[in-house]
This record gives structure tokens, sequence and C-alpha cells, in this order.
């Protein structure tokens, strides 16, 4: 008998990247069955990238979850509160995927473990409710749209909150260097971060149509990180992006250590620099093309 698995992970675009191999997962155990992910409606195009999901079930977050149905099975790949299985336990599924939670003795579920790689807190979710899945499977698909900028050095100076964001003035000092060495920089953001891109490429010496934020969707993002020849960006979703097509990158960590949301630390491609909760205007525009220069010749 077929069955709807409803997957909660109502987040931004990094949140989304990091659980693609749990989905994996369970596309393999239910390969018949029609998978549902409750989530952004922004995300739909990253969404389809995965090959793991039949259905976006636009979800802005938790409390907003409305599934016409009973599920039979609901997994939560949302968090550790309560407000997550409470959401999935309305919608009465004959089977709950989640972490154990005081709120709800009645529910089985493995602890919640705050030090554990988003990657693989996923993975092991599912792996102790009896469903296998493999924290290397990051890959996206291709998106069919060529990249506006092949081969490209992509950076990304913008972040959802300040104290992820390194200083413009690094990422431009960064930007012309690479700039003056002969390679095509561009940099990216979202519309809200237009302001950004044009402080960092004006002090860094670059032409106006190196700015792309504001200009691409996320397929026409996704098609440039993976033909480009190089990321450098804050801890945000585009370099969850690079991990996934492989690009090298060199992702800037601000309070959050890199071994809860960075790159796979055995990947010679990605190399996530970090100097202690408060320590992100430590690192040094040598420190980042040192890495970036590692990075490539890997």
């Amino acid at each position: 008998m077929l069955v709807d698995v409803l997957v909660l992970r109502a987040l931004k675009i990094g949140d989304l990247l990091v659980a693609v191999p749990a989905l994996r997962g369970l596309r393999r155990a239910f390969p018949r069955d029609r998978i549902v992910l409750a989530a952004p409606e922004g995300l739909a195009q990253l969404v389809a990238l995965t090959g793991a999901v039949d259905e976006l079930l636009p979800t802005p977050g938790l409390g907003a979850l409305r599934y016409p149905g009973t599920p039979g099975v609901a997994v939560n790949l949302h968090g550790a509160g309560p407000e997550s299985v409470a959401d999935l336990l309305d919608t009465r599924p004959a089977r709950l995927v989640t972490h154990r939670h005081p709120a709800f003795p009645e529910v089985a579920g493995p602890p919640w473990h705050e030090e554990t790689h988003e990657v693989r807190r996923w993975c092991d979710l599912l792996t102790w409710h009896g469903i296998p899945a493999d924290p290397s499977e990051l890959r996206l698909a291709l998106p069919e749209l060529p990249s506006v900028a092949p081969d490209a050095v992509v950076v990304h100076p913008g972040a959802s909150v300040e104290s992820r964001r390194w200083p413009a003035e690094r990422f431009a000092e960064v930007a012309g260097t690479l700039a003056a060495a002969g390679r095509h920089v561009v940099v990216t953001g979202s519309t809200g971060e237009i302001a950004l891109a044009e402080t960092v490429a004006r002090q860094a010496d670059l032409p106006d149509d190196a700015v792309l934020a504001g200009h691409l969707d996320l397929t026409g993002l996704a098609a440039l990180v993976a033909a480009a020849a190089l990321v450098v960006s804050n801890d945000t979703g585009v370099g969850h992006l690079a991990t996934a097509y492989d690009t090298p990158s060199v992702v800037l960590f601000g309070p959050t250590p890199p071994d809860r949301w960075g790159p796979p630390a055995d990947r010679p491609r990605h190399r996530a620099l970090w100097a202690g909760t408060d320590g992100l205007r430590r690192l040094s525009t040598k420190d980042v093309l040192a890495a970036a220069e590692a990075v490539e010749r890997a």
C-alpha cells in the first residue's frame, strides 16, 4: 500500500541542503511512495534539484503546517523543540520519526545531541528509526539553466545576521586581489544585499556587471556556483551550494563552529575558516587568499 511521507523542514537554504542526505535516505526507503516536504515556498527550485521530493508543501515556519490528510509517515527534520513534534502529531501520522522530547514521553526517538554536525544529525535520526542514510550524499542535480559566469570566482559577502558577516572591505580586498591576478570575479547576494555587493565591487574596482546580487533566482545561483572556479563566502547558503557541487570553496565562520555546519572535513576542495565564537574579524585577507589557493590546488 502506498503512503504519503510528510517531512518537516520549514527553514532556509542551508538548512535544506544539509538535510539532502536524509531526504535521499527516505527516497530509497520509500521508492514508490509520495514524499512531501513542508518547507518555505521560495525553496521550490532547490527542492526540485534534490531529486528526492515529489511535492513541496509551502510552509513558512512552525505553527504553519497545513497538511490535507493523514500521512503514513511523518518525519521531523526541523529541530529539537516541542513545536515541530506537535505540528506533526497534529497530522495524526501512522508513524512518527523524530528525536525524543520530554514533552512527549509516549513518542520514541533518539536523544538530541547539540554538538552533532547537522548533516549527520538527520542521518543518525533516520538510522535510529531503521532508515539508513549516508551523510556523504550531499550532491544536487545540475540545473538545466547555464551559468551566467562560468569559471568565475563567486564572492558572497552577505549573511542573515551581522555576527556571521566578515567585513565588506576585506571581501573587497580578496576580490580585488583575485581580479588583479586575471580572475573573473562576481559578487552575489539577495535583493536586500545589493548595496553590500555594490560596495564590495566598487572597493575592489570591479566592473558594474560583476554585481549579480538581486539578479539571480535560486536555479540561476545554483548554476553559477556549480560552474564556478571558486566560492568565497560567509557561513550561509552559498557555501552549502559549493559543497553540494564540489566547487572549491572557502567559507568564513562566525560564532557557529564549522564542526556543526561546515563542509565535510575530509574534502580538501573545501576549507572552513574559524577563529572562535567571537573571532570572525581576526580572520585576515591573507588567511582567506591562502585558503583559496589551497582549495584550488586540491
